[in-house]
């Protein structure tokens, strides 16, 4: 399998004005477009955590999108942790509550 077509997951937390400006749906929708699975959350702390599978190409271009965000949030920090892929992660992306 070629590098293009590998399957990655990543583990990524965002920190900044990211509560209660449409965050998580605005990155579960930009994720579905991309064809990701995962989930997205709110951390108790005001980050917000999301962890994506896909092909590296596409993992990376949301990486990518988080660090801006929707139009109304203000992004101070992103961290990116590699991880080995999870057979248990859901067929589609989704906002866990």
């Amino acid at each position: 399998m070629g590098q293009e077509l590998e399957v990655v997951q990543a583990l990524v937390c965002v920190d900044g004005r990211v509560q209660g400006v449409y965050y998580r749906a605005s990155a579960q929708a930009r994720a579905q477009a991309l064809g990701l699975r995962g989930w997205v959350r709110n951390l108790p702390d005001g980050r917000v955590e999301l962890r994506a599978q896909g092909t590296r190409a596409r993992v990376e271009a949301l990486v990518d999108w988080c660090r801006k965000g929707p139009p109304s949030a203000r992004v101070s920090s992103v961290d990116v942790d590699w991880e080995p892929v999870d057979s248990e992660m859901p067929l589609s992306f989704i906002v866990l509550r």
